[in-house]
């Protein structure tokens, strides 16, 4: 497309050496077709996005009929059915003491509200707390607060002295984190307002599988020391770790959830940031300078909450069913790749499966690009996070689909590759 190529800036793309983006024409369960007709397989979700599949009737159904009757009100003074009905919708299915939904944007948003929210009812309450603490290899979203959580790296480096301190937390998949959260609390535990985390599954660094324990561990140790626990579950929710939430799989209740990617099954940007009731009356007050001064002008978007209420209704036995196929391919074929020439450790849990190849690490990693090529080529979208292969589809996705992905991957570990990269799909660069 030369409009694109004129005028477009892409994500996480290096222009300079980039191939032309491929043009979507359409989509429709877990394909993607492009303007000459060709499929290619969508084996990450758009992203982590999409969760019962691209254009569901369901949800373009609402989106329609939402839109023919109300399609954006400023939220601020005003209220409608959606956001309200959505608000007691996900405050049903969240674990228990979660009461409040702040809507926001996107995942990133629903982060940097998290991180204020919890900053300001420290404040309000007369007892001021400016400490975070976050794990290492994290990743919170490209927003400065939501940087400022994340892993100082490729990500942040141009950005870092702008950067608010934060303590960091080992790795719980490399490190003790128990051993040096404790440290901190005995340390700095009165500055500490939060501990922010990404539960049992580190994303961008690799899908990196923690301890359902480590997290109790967390959530035992900053309940008692009266800190904010906030669940960034903006791609481990909604499924995508085996129950709703991530934090059920460990029996946690933390203070703040953050929500967005698959809360409108991927159809449409939304986030949500939940809060108990503790924190949403630390801002209630006849003192307007307590008022949580902090909005976006598409917050609660009608159509985007009709979407979200649509793909909730989808979480049905079926849908419980087709991510149980789904968690056990994965688990055969990785059981097969462990110990395979190439593979230097396999990952999953739930729908996420992970393949850390035997290569250099780190996010710029050229095999990554090489397997995201080869994978195109062959009809599938993979997006190697560096050295790290990972298979994250919608819910709609076959045993045979999924074979599709793998058998990719297997012919790339036997050598298959491309010619040099000068044309096809958006790998990272």
């Amino acid at each position: 497309m030369r409009d694109d190529a004129r005028f477009v800036w892409h994500p996480y793309t290096q222009h300079h050496r980039a191939p032309q983006p491929v043009p979507i024409a359409r989509a429709r369960g877990s394909w993607l077709y492009d303007t000459d007709g060709r499929g290619i397989l969508d084996a990450i979700a758009s992203w982590w996005v999409t969760t019962h599949g691209h254009a569901h009737p369901a949800i373009t159904e609402a989106i329609a009929e939402q839109a023919r009757t109300l399609d954006q009100v400023i939220f601020a003074g005003f209220t409608h059915e959606p956001a309200a009905r959505l608000a007691a919708e996900l405050v049903s299915r969240l674990p228990t003491g979660l009461s409040r939904v702040f809507y926001s944007d996107d995942g990133s948003t629903a982060v940097e509200v998290a991180i204020k929210l919890s900053l300001q009812s420290f404040s309000n309450r007369g007892e001021p707390r400016r400490l975070v603490a976050a794990l290492e290899n994290a990743y919170h979203g490209d927003t400065f607060g939501a940087m400022a959580a994340g892993a100082r790296g490729v990500f942040t480096h141009m950005y870092e002295p702008l950067l608010f301190e934060v303590a960091r937390l080992p790795d719980p998949s490399e490190g003790d984190t128990l051993a040096a959260l404790d440290r901190l609390l005995n340390t700095r535990g009165h500055e500490l307002a939060a501990v922010i985390v990404e539960p049992l599954v580190l994303g961008a660094s690799g899908m990196r599988v923690w301890s359902a324990e480590v997290l109790r561990g967390m959530r035992e140790r900053t309940a008692a020391a009266g800190v904010h626990l906030i669940a960034d579950e903006v791609m481990t929710g909604f499924g995508r770790t085996g129950p709703m939430f991530a934090c059920e799989l460990a029996g946690v209740q933390p203070d703040l959830i953050c929500l967005s990617k698959g809360i409108t099954g991927g159809v449409l940007p939304l986030g949500a940031t939940v809060a108990t009731e503790a924190i949403f009356d630390a801002f209630r007050s006849d003192d307007r300078r307590k008022t949580f001064f902090h909005g976006h002008s598409y917050t609660a978007n009608p159509i985007a909450c009709a979407a979200a209420l649509a793909s909730l209704q989808l979480f049905d036995a079926s849908c419980d069913a087709a991510r149980e196929r789904i968690a056990t391919f994965h688990a055969t074929q990785l059981a097969a790749l462990h110990g395979t020439r190439g593979v230097k450790q396999v990952r999953h849990i739930g729908t996420v499966a992970a393949i850390e190849l035997d290569a250099p690490a780190g996010y710029l990693s050229d095999i990554g690009r090489e397997l995201a090529a080869y994978a195109l080529h062959e009809g599938v979208l993979l997006r190697p996070l560096g050295n790290v292969a990972y298979c994250l589809p919608p819910y709609c996705t076959t045993n045979e689909e999924l074979g599709l992905v793998y058998d990719v991957v297997h012919r790339f570990l036997d050598g298959a590759r491309v010619a040099p990269i000068t044309s096809g799909g958006p790998v990272d660069d």
